[in-house]
């Protein structure tokens, strides 16, 4: 049966990222795509110019749309924005059994806040609780924690192993921000902990990865029931997409992945 999964985030006009990307990566990973637009922005490959919140009841009341009418079999949260926004998700959600992907997007690529300080506070004792699984990377988990941001797998290990203190179920830590030849992100859950590794390529093309990863991680959480087992296959799916974006030419800045690279064989 191929599940249903429902992105929670922001839009992207250029495609690269937000919910064009969450589109892309569930569809790819097997799933049926559906999408409740939490915000919509201004951006290409070069950066973020400007972007406006939905108003909180008509995410509420898009939320609600969905869960009366279709089986949701996972759910993915990425861009919020500001505090009433999470306060909405956090409402409509409470009642709803499906495993939670959240992807706490905070900043974008070219450096614009994509959630209002005051917000992050709200997200931490809103929305993290309520998680499967949470995919920060070393930035927004730092935000997350209110403290400095990891510079060793050490570190990494370390704050991690704080998020879970937070409540959710899991965490997969990414670790690209760390420099090193390998990207090295860390799953870890009351079961256990992998280092789920990759080769770093050499590109620009990274526009919207961790909302494709998250994506591709919640289908695979819906197609498995297995956390450990959906976050390899998430991080194989990002790491061909990334090595293919060569394929696509959007844009001057930092361009997407190729989401359907399978397709172009």
């Amino acid at each position: 049966m191929i599940p249903n999964i429902l992105s929670i985030a922001g839009s992207d006009p250029s495609g690269g990222a937000g919910i064009q990307a969450d589109l892309k990566a569930i569809s790819a990973n097997g799933g049926y795509a559906m999408a409740v637009i939490a915000a919509m922005t201004a951006q290409n490959t070069q950066g973020v110019s400007g972007w406006v919140p939905t108003d909180p009841d008509f995410i509420i009341a898009q939320i609600e749309a969905i869960l009366a009418d279709i089986r949701v079999d996972a759910i993915k949260i990425g861009m919020l924005g500001t505090v009433k926004a999470v306060e909405a998700v956090g409402q409509a959600l409470k009642d709803c059994a499906a495993p939670i992907v959240l992807d706490p997007v905070m900043v974008a690529k070219g450096g614009s806040r994509l959630l209002n300080e005051e917000a992050v506070e709200a997200v931490r004792d809103i929305l993290v609780p309520m998680a499967s699984l949470i995919t920060p990377n070393l930035p927004e988990a730092a935000d997350l924690l209110g403290t400095m941001e990891a510079g060793s797998r050490d570190d990494m290990l370390a704050q991690a192993e704080a998020l879970i203190a937070l409540g959710p179920k899991a965490i997969y830590l990414k670790g690209g921000h760390l420099g090193s030849q390998d990207s090295p992100d860390l799953y870890l859950s009351a079961t256990g902990q992998e280092w789920i590794s990759a080769p770093r390529i050499e590109t620009k093309n990274t526009h919207g990865t961790g909302c494709s990863l998250s994506s591709a991680l919640a289908t695979q959480l819906a197609l498995s029931g297995d956390g450990l087992k959906a976050a390899r296959q998430a991080k194989a799916y990002i790491s061909r997409a990334i090595a293919a974006s060569a394929n696509l030419d959007v844009g001057s800045g930092h361009g997407p992945t190729d989401h359907f690279f399978m397709l172009r064989s």
